[in-house]
């Protein structure tokens, strides 16, 4: 098979790979998640630990996304995307092989190692090949490729882990992964680098790194200890104390981690922080629903997976038209009407009662859908396009990072509305679709507060 290594083909064979590698990765983070129950009988692991499977792997992409950006924008963003091919295609050979639930954990961590380096460089190896009048394009179908692995991840690790078993589910990235990165060997260029001059912020990255990891691990556990508790209180405070360190770190550095001036620009700062609240509403609902369908209506997973996997289908299938529209009318109408659409999705889900058709359930998850198809994909093309290309990896890392600390937020306050209202109302047998219509409501009210700062962002910057 030759590939053309010049000529305006080029960059779809860099789609190509990119979204092989894309799909790779969001099918085994929702593959995961979804045989994480099998997982812990196999190893004989309580649940309390098993669940660290996914918590290291969350803490540690996010922890490092920053210091990854910065070391593709330094040192070139293909030489950090093959790197972190080949650590994530490692460890999951080595997860595959865990004896128990500890080493499980442990390879889980240097898998997150390698997915940081791959979600900090494939949005800025993506904005540098295509031109900006295709950027949203691209990035849209970038995005189809992220929703088509995270609706079909649950499927096909059941179908996997029946016919294999559950290692299979990590053994099967080993393929795929080394097509990705052959394919990516080929293909990508290396990117436009920092000045020579500038120096790796160790300082920077450090103080960032732990200040994350604290306050995702008080907003993950939050629910289980207690938001009162004195863990979950020390380690807010300790986020607090290192990011404001890192703050004042950035400002002195001259080379800093993250350049803050970044955030001057409107259509940066209001796409980095509508994506946060976008994210949010979305792991709200991951959150909460499952309660309502399996708990309150009695479905079983399968029934409840197949309800639940309307939003990604809708998703998958407008996000590579926003895009592409995005590159003609920009990204302000699209995403706050993406935003104003998640709203009404919420809306429609915090009416739902022990008597409401299926289809109702559909329908206001396929509103979301098409609210977050209408968004993302947009919102993402305006953050890339608001900095210099040099600086593609800082934005790449951003936006994955904004992604992260929403998930963990809207699980954080979902499940601190949810468990609230579930404790204090006194009717049991309608306390669990009271607490989730109130969860779905201050998810509601985060969507609205996303279209005012979409708003915010000129149209003007995008470019």
């Amino acid at each position: 098979m030759t590939l053309p290594r010049e000529g305006i083909d080029r960059k779809w064979w860099v789609l190509i790979a990119v979204g092989v590698g894309t799909f790779m990765s969001a099918l085994d983070a929702s593959v995961v998640n979804a045989m994480l129950p099998i997982i812990g009988r196999s190893m004989d692991a309580s649940v309390a630990t098993i669940e660290w499977v996914v918590t290291a792997y969350l803490l540690i992409v996010s922890a490092l996304l920053l210091g990854m950006g910065r070391l593709g924008d330094m040192y070139g963003q293909r030489r950090i995307y093959l790197a972190g091919f080949a650590v994530f295609v490692a460890s999951s050979a080595l997860c595959g092989a865990a004896p128990s639930a500890g080493v499980l954990i442990a390879f889980r961590v240097l898998q997150g190692v390698g997915a940081a380096m791959l979600f900090a460089s494939s949005p800025a190896i993506l904005t540098t090949s295509f031109p900006a009048s295709e950027r949203g394009r691209a990035l849209g179908l970038q995005a189809m490729m992220t929703y088509i692995g995270l609706t079909a991840g649950p499927a096909l690790g059941g179908w996997l882990t029946a016919s294999f078993g559950w290692r299979s589910i990590f053994y099967i990235n080993v393929p795929v992964g080394s097509l990705a990165m052959w394919l990516s060997a080929r293909v990508v260029r290396d990117s436009p680098r920092a000045a020579r001059d500038e120096r790796f912020d160790f300082a920077g990255g450090i103080l960032f790194a732990l200040g994350l990891t604290a306050l995702l691990l008080a907003l993950n556990q939050g629910h289980q200890w207690g938001w009162g508790s004195r863990p979950v209180l020390a380690l807010l405070v300790l986020s607090a104390a290192l990011l404001a360190a890192f703050a004042r770190t950035e400002l002195r550095a001259p080379s800093p981690m993250l350049d803050l001036g970044l955030f001057r620009s409107r259509a940066f700062s209001a796409a980095t922080g509508s994506a946060v609240l976008n994210y949010i509403c979305a792991f709200s609902i991951v959150f909460v629903l499952p309660f309502y369908l399996i708990r309150g209506r009695g479905f079983g997973p399968a029934r409840a997976g197949v309800i639940m996997a309307a939003q990604p289908v809708i998703m998958a299938l407008v996000s590579p038209i926003s895009g592409a529209l995005s590159d003609k009318i920009g990204s302000r109408l699209l995403s706050s009407g993406g935003m104003a659409l998640i709203g009404g999705g919420l809306l429609l889900l915090a009416r739902l009662g022990p008597d409401s058709p299926p289809h109702t359930v559909v329908l206001a998850l396929a509103v979301v859908g098409l609210g977050a198809g209408l968004f993302g994909s947009p919102n993402n093309s305006a953050l890339m396009g608001a900095v210099p290309r040099e600086r593609q990896g800082i934005a790449a890392a951003m936006m994955a990072t904004a992604r992260n600390v929403g998930m963990v937020l809207g699980v954080g306050l979902a499940g601190a509305v949810f468990t609230s209202v579930l404790a204090r109302h006194e009717n049991a047998a309608e306390s669990l679709y009271v607490a989730a219509r109130a969860s779905f409501l201050a998810a509601a009210i985060v969507a609205a507060a996303g279209v005012v700062v979409s708003m915010v962002r000129s149209s003007a910057g995008e470019g």
